[in-house]
């Protein structure tokens, strides 16, 4: 009779999703077991917003599905923090660049001496001006350096898909985006779907400042493309980083800014922004922020102790799934009064 040996190796990284198998062993020796561990990242609340400490694995119930599973890993520690601030220096933004500055010095003074940041700028491309330090000086440099270039183009997805891949990849922790824009993207490659996905499973929260602009493109007149949440640009053949439109090609000349149909096509354009921002947040357990001024040092105050403080739980499912499966996950506590907020889903992974 063959010895049947399961061994089994529980393994907690950033990913959310860890797909763990037993080492190479004769057939005869042991069954190989696929093991997948779904870790959620868990903010609890209360209707102030204030973090509930001292939960306890047993105030937790996890759902696939709808399905109760088993929790098998709890932790509620405190941990440093690896924070990207990407700073939206497209055309589209040149009225509030100043504010949108401003709002990231005042995140800066609130990181601790651990804790570590980077700044990110994007436009027509994506911008490493400061890679992680937890040297402010150098960091406030970064932020003062930002500026708009002569060319059109928001790549605001391809500029977080990129700050995942390229500068998280590897890093351990709390990592967080704070994302400071007017939410418009144009010229973007990555969908939405694959841009949430990819931030659901590096583990990565994104909390969204949504800083209300103007027209986003004058000249061209695009049609929403509700499909992507993108704005198309209808760019001259060949040209890969066209130069932003002339003002005085502008189709609203001054005595026509207050053309309805122009403003309908502004209001429209920053609804659909703060959708996808709101939409953004929502999937990696962040928040959705309108820029206040007189609100924004509060505002990083309390994202900062968010971000600080959570709990971490881990299960693993109860059915073995095929590659690239989908599943909803909610967390709920027992705690009255307590708002919970965690990733939405996770897909399981190619083997």
């Amino acid at each position: 009779m063959f010895r049947k040996i399961a061994l089994f190796t529980v393994i907690l990284s950033a990913a959310g999703v860890v797909c763990v198998r037993t080492q190479d062993r004769p057939p005869d020796d042991v069954i190989k077991v696929n093991t997948t561990l779904v870790s959620v990242p868990v903010i609890v609340s209360d209707r102030d917003g204030r973090y509930i400490p001292g939960l306890r694995k047993t105030d937790f119930t996890v759902l696939q599905d709808g399905n109760p599973q088993s929790i098998e890993f709890f932790a509620a520690v405190e941990e440093p923090l690896n924070v990207a601030l990407l700073i939206d220096t497209s055309q589209s933004t040149r009225g509030v660049l100043g504010d949108i500055k401003s709002a990231a010095g005042k995140f800066i003074k609130l990181l601790l001496p651990n804790d570590r940041a980077m700044i990110v700028t994007f436009d027509y491309d994506t911008h490493l001006l400061s890679p992680l330090t937890s040297d402010r000086e150098q960091l406030k440099r970064a932020v003062n350096d930002a500026e708009i270039p002569e060319y059109f183009g928001t790549k605001l997805r391809d500029a977080i898909a990129k700050t995942i891949r390229d500068q998280f990849n590897g890093v351990s922790g709390r990592k967080a985006i704070i994302l400071l824009t007017d939410g418009k993207d144009a010229g973007s490659r990555v969908s939405n779907a694959e841009l949430i996905y990819s931030l659901q499973e590096s583990d990565v929260m994104v909390y969204t400042v949504f800083f209300k602009t103007g027209d986003i493109m004058p000249q061209f007149r695009p049609q929403m493309n509700r499909r992507g949440d993108n704005f198309p640009g209808r760019f001259p053949r060949g040209d890969r980083y066209p130069r932003y439109p002339d003002p005085r090609n502008d189709p609203f000349p001054p005595r026509q800014r207050d053309n309805p149909r122009r403003r309908e096509r502004v209001e429209r354009q920053n609804e659909i922004a703060t959708e996808f921002l709101e939409k953004l947040s929502d999937a990696t357990a962040g928040r959705f922020y309108e820029s206040e001024s007189s609100k924004l040092k509060e505002t990083f105050a309390l994202i900062v102790d968010e971000l600080r403080h959570q709990y971490r739980l881990g299960f693993y499912p109860s059915v073995e799934d095929s590659i690239s499966t989908t599943h909803s996950i909610r967390v709920k506590v027992s705690r009255p009064d307590s708002v919970v907020r965690a990733r939405s889903s996770y897909r399981v992974p190619g083997r």
